[in-house]
């Protein structure tokens, strides 16, 4: 199947930054070596510490990482690595040679631990690796929702279907293609499964975009077949094992790099996939601090160039059911629970992706992705010539946000509070383009009740999850009186522009949605949170996933109503 959109693309192949990024790879690396050193070096004279300390530092947590956190995709040689630099370090430091001699045999130990992270981290961009892709996910995607439309594999060639008829894009979609010519977009997604990087490279490709440059987990590269495509599709690796500050400034300085060069990029702000279910509330602002400090590199290299202005964009992944529900919960209430909780552990395959894929095309399943309203790296909202507003919806001068007595200069503290800003309204965000699904109404109204129930007894939650199966039961004419009262606040709600309504919900009366909802929840696990049982009773196989599903709908205050 061939390349189909509606959109053309806004540039040619040739001209995408991450293209050429790719292209002056070594040159690159050079850059953020030099880059990231001085950064260290900066970063040790503020905290009081010597090179020698943060090269010990470092050698010192690599070594429990690799004892205590293995993963197959860690080089071969790493242990001899770092068995070399412990030896080094040694020698340098009793050696009987000037304290000036010392201090550059540890530099040339830490710019050795810089390069190797460096080449680590940074990927590559290969043009017939990515119209591969381009061209045959989407078609075995189409494929299968063909052969699932049709009930059998007689239809798996017809191309009346298209990943488009499943997967809707809504929101502020003009303005992301508009702004993505006039500067660099930052594109922050909800994160809720391994799948995400997949359908979100899918919607970009749709909307004609560039490929946007990305951070992927390292253990996602385990997978051969996964890791090929990564490896050349734009994303770097991040290794969230590694928590030195080398590796950090490393990460970040290649990230601020590819900002500069023009490249879009894509940034998980929870960091890792939501493990409750609920929308990200708390964001980790790392890499997305990058993003404010390519904007100040910018404006400091041609204060006069539209172009160099950068512009963040939040993004809503709505599902009915996720992949890794099972294993995402029990995660989450171990974490949380801590002793109070027992987790099983739960493995995935590739068997199971398409499983899922099946269940999702044949049960008339969708997917929404809804793009926010972009706003500047301080999060001001932006028109579609990437003009900022206040809050007052009056034009600002973005410059001078980083100016002081007339300069624009560095100061950490104040851009960490630009940071912390930004993630806030990010936050915000997050909420009011939130999409509620039919699945995710069925789940709240659920456990709130369940919940209700037992509330004058005084347990947690923990004992609330271990209830008896004979106890989860809910009357039908108790949720669709529910149902009824949590749609008049969503309504509400939504006319305040503080979340969305699905479409499949407008005009459905509480009964109608109620089993719509019942029908969408969870089909891909094994154990359905929330099923019919007979005509007058619904009831749950895993109270667990009824709970997963319910957070997606937390911090709106909406549990008041029960």
């Amino acid at each position: 199947m061939p390349h189909t959109s509606k959109y053309t693309l806004v540039q040619s192949i040739e001209e995408w930054a991450i293209l050429k990024l790719s292209d002056r790879r070594e040159e690159v690396v050079n850059e953020v070596i030099r880059k990231a050193l001085r950064k260290i070096i900066q970063d040790s004279a503020v905290s009081r510490t010597t090179i020698e300390d943060q090269v010990a530092k470092t050698m010192y947590m690599e070594r429990i990482r690799m004892k205590d956190e293995p993963w197959d995709i860690d080089p071969k040689d790493e242990r001899d690595f770092w068995r070399q630099i412990k030896k080094r370090l040694i020698r340098n430091e009793q050696q009987s040679i000037d304290s000036k001699e010392v201090d550059r045999l540890n530099m040339e130990l830490l710019r050795e631990i810089v390069h190797r992270y460096t080449e680590e981290i940074i990927g590559n961009f290969h043009i017939p690796t990515f119209k591969f892709a381009r061209t045959v996910l989407p078609f075995l995607f189409s494929r299968i929702l063909n052969a699932v439309s049709a009930k059998g594999l007689a239809r798996i060639f017809n191309p009346s279907h298209h990943m488009k008829d499943k997967f809707h894009l809504t929101g502020e979609i003009e303005s992301l293609r508009a702004l993505a010519q006039k500067g660099t977009v930052i594109l922050l997604p909800t994160h809720s499964s391994n799948l995400d990087s997949i359908l979100i490279g899918w919607a970009i490709d749709y909307l004609g975009l560039p490929p946007f440059i990305y951070g992927a987990g390292l253990n996602l590269f385990n997978s051969r077949i996964f890791g090929f495509f990564m490896n050349r599709l734009g994303a770097y690796k991040v290794d969230r094992r590694k928590k030195n500050l080398i590796y950090n400034e490393t990460l970040k300085t290649f990230s601020t790099i590819a900002i500069q060069s023009g490249c879009h990029s894509l940034f998980f702000p929870g960091g890792t996939r939501s493990r409750s279910g609920a929308l990200e509330s708390k964001l980790k602002l790392g890499l997305v601090g990058t993003a404010l400090e390519a904007q100040r590199l910018n404006f400091m290299t041609d204060p006069h160039d539209s172009r160099g202005k950068i512009f963040v964009v939040p993004l809503v992944l709505n599902y009915h059911f996720v992949l890794e529900a099972p294993s995402l919960i029990l995660q989450h209430l171990n974490n949380m629970g801590q002793d109070k909780f027992f987790v099983e552990d739960e493995s995935s395959s590739y068997w199971q992706v398409v499983k899922f894929l099946w269940k999702l095309f044949s049960k008339g399943s969708e997917m929404e992705l809804s793009f926010g309203k972009p706003m500047d790296v301080f999060g001001n909202f932006v028109d579609n010539e990437g003009v900022s507003y206040d809050k007052y919806n009056r034009k600002i001068d973005t410059i001078a946000y980083f100016r002081s007595k007339g300069e624009i200069t560095e100061d950490l503290q104040r851009d960490a509070e630009y940071t912390r800003m930004l993630g806030e309204k990010v936050a915000e965000r997050f909420k009011a383009e939130n999409v509620v699904f039919s699945s995710h109404i069925v789940a709240f109204v659920g456990f709130n009740l369940i919940r209700k129930r037992y509330k004058s007894y005084g347990i947690d939650l923990y004992s609330l999850l271990r209830i008896p199966k004979d106890d989860r039961g809910v009357h039908v004419r108790d949720m669709i009186e529910g149902i009824s009262r949590f749609l008049e606040v969503l309504k509400e709600k939504e006319s305040k522009g503080e979340i969305r309504l699905a479409e499949h919900l407008k005009n459905k009366r509480a009964s109608q949605i109620l089993r719509h909802g019942v029908n969408h929840l969870g089909l891909y696990n094994e154990r359905m949170p929330l099923y019919f049982q007979g005509e007058g009773h619904l009831h749950s196989q895993s109270i667990n996933l009824l709970f997963f599903y319910h957070n997606r709908l937390t911090g709106y205050g909406f549990e008041e109503i029960f």
